[in-house]
């Protein structure tokens, strides 16, 4: 077994900002596995090209997106492919604002998007846990995060895995 990559560093206000909304976060996951253009991305998340275009720009100057080699797209136009760094997995970020809401608004549209037939398991579960015993859940979901991270392969089949615990009122 792999040993697990658990050192991030603190993500900067700019960076727990670009993140914290969901349509950039849909714009990573789609970039995760090939280059897209801005016309790709809004034509695939049905939205509007500037829209995207903001976002995309949004992500690139901190570092979450980079562009590739300039191409020419239908009747010549210039295109520019972005690709998703994978930073996010470098950094640690404290659940403040609107940021922590953005992955489960996020994973929500790309499930909805995906189907029903899609969903691969799925569980919702309220309990009431010691201390003891709600850090021990926090460490197992920490480290089955980070082995699905570790044993991230480019040949193998594309999942999307959101694990979300907080304390009911």
């Amino acid at each position: 077994m792999k040993p697990m990559k658990t050192d991030r560093r603190p993500a900067t206000r700019a960076e727990a900002r670009a993140l914290a909304h969901p349509l950039r976060l849909r714009i990573l996951r789609l970039c995760l596995d090939e280059a897209l253009t801005n016309r790709d991305l809004a034509h695939q998340l049905r939205e509007q090209p500037a829209t995207v275009l903001y976002h995309v720009r949004t992500l690139v100057k901190t570092g979450f997106l980079a562009a590739e080699e300039e191409r020419r797209g239908r009747r010549g136009a210039r295109e520019i492919p972005y690709r998703a760094t994978r930073k996010s997995w470098t950094l640690h970020f404290e659940p403040t604002g609107s940021g922590h809401v953005a992955p489960v608004d996020a994973f929500r549209a790309e499930m909805l998007e995906a189907g029903a037939e899609a969903v691969l398991a799925s569980a919702r579960l309220g309990v009431r846990l010691r201390p003891a015993a709600l850090r021990r859940l926090r460490r197992r979901i920490e480290v089955a995060v980070m082995r699905a991270h570790d044993d991230d392969d480019p040949g193998g089949e594309p999942v999307s895995l959101y694990v979300g615990l907080h304390r009911r009122r």
